[in-house]
């Protein structure tokens, strides 16, 4: 039997759009075409973007889009990479009225929904083959700009957002220092999957590989802000043998002193700037870092960051659970030992949400990786050398994206992304 767009896909495509929707609904009007982080596109941007890429993404191999705007199509096909080189110098008359990108925006969304409305597809059509693929990548492609859109928003000042009913969350856990470590055997470890297995993944997801990892010690728990302060109370941003050349260069170069969610009261205390507001600092909260500075973190604990195949293992049998924070259920994180129910075999918790983590992997493809044909820079534009695996989830990630294949990566010197992280030594 034939059936339209499967119920499942549907509605998880409904949801997808009504989450980015409410994400720009945060920003005053008057203030769509600032630039909050210095790095990216303008807001405007994005609001043309999510269309575009689903318009073009479908267009010629779900079914004929005629094209309502070719050349809006091209201005909003394309972001913008942190480590592509200077930054970008557009002023906002560069850009369309808003009034015309947001009617660009409806028409394509409105000509994909008729045709989808239209589409047979049967109602157990396997995830990894078209049209089920390329739906499931306009829906994750989407959701993962919701979490980045995040970040940046995070960034805007707070008169120039309103902050939806119930946002505001003050942390009211009781701190205690969460520095145990618990032991994970050797053996071996799985990396990526097969195709043969049939479900939905990002090309860089495909290509298993077995590794045999020794044995370590890793942290129960990420790290907090409660033990980041120590090492900045210790003088961690001024001692340069704790950083790469590079590392130390950038930090100098920025007069960055503390992470960039961090700020400093006059009295010499710290606050946590949230999406919404500034609040005391919580010190159970994971901290929030690039790679650059939670690699000095390790090294001054005489430490290190985990592998992508030491996270893999060290994650073994732990699943996402009721108490972790993901999928949109708070702006905010959680105290890093808040859900102990979703521990893996070895005892290591909060794995899943709460904020990604950094690995020393550098991003690259697993073996026998494919490009996607119809996406194919999604990956391989990033297997440059210049960018590091992170694990796991943060409180902005989908559920869809809380797979144990799912590979996220950044470049390491940049502060914005809802990334922590945890030690590891032998």
């Amino acid at each position: 039997m034939q059936l339209p767009l499967t119920p499942t896909l549907a509605a998880r495509l409904a949801a997808a759009r009504a989450a980015s929707d409410a994400l720009f609904e945060i920003v005053k009007p008057e203030f769509l075409y600032e630039r909050p982080i210095r790095e990216r596109h303008r807001i405007v941007f994005y609001i043309g973007h999510l269309e575009a890429f689903d318009r073009n993404l479908l267009d010629q191999r779900l079914f004929h889009l005629p094209s309502a705007e070719a050349r809006l199509d091209q201005l909003f096909a394309f972001g913008i990479d942190p480590v592509d080189g200077g930054f970008p110098t557009d002023t906002p008359a560069d850009w369309p009225h808003m009034n015309a990108v947001r009617a660009y925006a409806r028409d394509a969304r409105e000509r994909i929904d008729e045709q989808l409305a239209a589409l047979d597809l049967p109602h157990d059509a396997p995830q990894h083959e078209t049209p089920a693929k390329l739906l499931n990548v306009a829906i994750e492609h989407r959701l993962m700009h919701v979490e980045t859109l995040a970040y940046m928003l995070h960034q805007l000042p707070f008169a120039q957002k309103q902050a939806p009913d119930g946002a505001r969350e003050i942390a009211d856990h009781l701190y205690s220092e969460k520095s145990a470590t618990v032991s994970v055997p050797a053996g071996r470890t799985e990396l990526g999957m097969t195709r043969e297995r049939g479900v939905f993944g990002w090309d860089n997801e495909f290509g298993e590989e077995q590794v045999e990892v020794p044995a370590f010690e890793v942290d129960r728990y990420m790290v907090s802000n409660g033990a980041f302060l120590d090492f900045v109370a210790d003088g961690g941003y001024r001692r340069k043998a704790l950083w790469d050349d590079a590392n130390w260069a950038w930090k100098e170069a920025e007069g960055i002193e503390h992470p960039v969610f961090w700020i400093r009261d006059t009295n010499g205390s710290w606050r946590l700037r949230t999406m919404f507001e500034d609040i005391p600092l919580p010190l159970a909260w994971p901290v929030y870092v690039s790679h650059a500075e939670a690699t000095a973190f390790a090294r001054w604990r005489g430490a290190r960051l985990p592998t992508e195949a030491e996270w893999q293992r060290a994650a073994h049998g732990a699943l996402p659970g009721a108490t972790d924070n993901f999928d949109f259920r708070n702006w905010n994180p959680v105290a890093v030992d808040a859900s102990p129910d979703s521990a893996s075999t070895w005892g290591v918790e909060g794995l899943y949400g709460n904020g990604w983590e950094w690995t020393s992997t550098v991003f690259g493809p697993l073996p026998g990786f494919e490009a996607f044909p119809f996406y194919e820079g999604y990956s391989a534009n990033f297997f440059d050398g210049q960018h590091y695996a992170m694990k796991g989830g943060s409180s902005r990630t989908a559920a869809c994206m809380l797979r144990p294949t799912f590979r996220n990566w950044f470049q390491p010197r940049y502060q914005y992304v809802y990334a922590g992280f945890r030690c590891v030594s032998r």
